[in-house]
C-alpha cells in the first residue's frame, strides 16, 4: 500500500477505527478501506484483545493496520507491533520525543508512526499547545492526527473547531479526526491544507466495536469515485 498523499486524488484516505470484530474487518478490507485501526489501551470499551489476539491481526491480509496506544511501555509496543504484524503505530498519550525516538529504534524501519495531538478550546493555549507540538515531532513520527481533546484519552465522538487547523503550518500529512460524521464531512472544503485520511469511529458504530458497515458504505457513496 502507498501510504503517500495521493495529490491527483482530492478524497482522503479512509481508517475506520475501534474494530474487534473479524466478519466486520473482512467486509472493511472487501470495500477497500486503507486502514483498519486496532486499539491497544485497556480502559477503551474497544480493547482489541478483549475480542482477538495478536496471533488472530497478524493472519489479517492488508497493509494499513493501526494499532492505537496510549501511555504504553515501549517494549509491550514492539512486542505487539511484531506479534500482530502492525503496519502503523498510533500514539495517543502523552508520549515524549525522547520516548518516540527510542521506540522508532527499536521498531521494524518500515513501521510509521502517528503522533496524535489533541485540540480543545479554540484559544491562544490551545494554539501554542499544538504548535509547539508540531515543531517538535514533526522530524520524528510519519503523520499526524488531530482529534477532539476530552477528559479520559481516546475518541470524544466530538467535532473540535476544524478551522483552527488553517493557522498552522502542517508539515507532515496529517489524519483528521473527532466526531466525523456524514453531516459534517464537507466541512474539510474549509481547510486549507487538506487531511492525508479521515479517521472514524463512534459516529459510525451500533454500539462499541460494532461498525455500522452501511453507514461507512454511504459516507464511500459520497466521493464521485465511490471511495474515500
Amino acid at each position: 500500500m502507498n501510504l503517500k498523499p495521493d495529490t491527483n486524488n482530492l478524497f482522503p484516505k479512509l481508517k475506520v477505527c475501534g474494530l474487534t470484530r473479524p466478519n466486520q474487518i473482512e467486509e472493511l478490507i472487501s470495500m477497500k478501506v486503507d486502514f483498519l485501526g486496532f486499539i491497544f489501551y485497556e480502559k477503551s470499551p474497544r480493547y482489541v484483545l478483549n475480542h482477538l489476539k495478536p496471533e488472530d491481526i497478524v493472519k489479517i491480509k492488508h497493509q494499513g493496520k493501526t494499532g492505537v496506544f496510549v501511555n504504553e511501555e515501549i517494549g509491550r509496543i514492539v512486542q505487539i507491533a511484531e506479534q500482530a504484524g502492525l503496519n502503523l503505530i498510533q500514539l495517543h498519550g502523552n508520549e515524549s520525543e525522547d520516548f518516540i525516538i527510542e521506540l522508532r529504534q527499536k521498531l521494524q524501519p518500515d513501521i510509521k508512526i502517528i503522533k496524535v495531538i489533541r485540540i480543545g478550546n479554540n484559544d491562544q493555549e490551545t494554539r501554542e499547545k499544538v504548535e509547539s507540538t508540531i515543531n517538535s515531532h514533526h522530524s520524528i513520527v510519519d503523520f499526524f492526527l488531530f482529534d477532539t481533546d476530552g477528559k479520559a484519552f481516546g475518541g470524544t465522538g466530538q467535532q473540535f473547531d476544524w478551522t483552527l487547523l488553517n493557522e498552522f503550518d502542517i508539515p507532515l500529512p496529517y489524519l483528521l479526526s473527532g466526531g466525523i460524521s456524514e453531516e459534517n464531512i464537507e466541512d474539510i472544503s474549509l481547510l486549507n491544507q487538506k487531511p492525508f485520511a479521515i479517521d472514524i469511529n463512534s459516529k459510525f458504530e451500533i454500539e462499541p466495536g460494532n461498525k455500522d458497515l452501511e453507514k461507512i458504505k454511504k459516507l464511500f457513496h459520497k466521493s464521485p469515485k465511490g471511495t474515500i
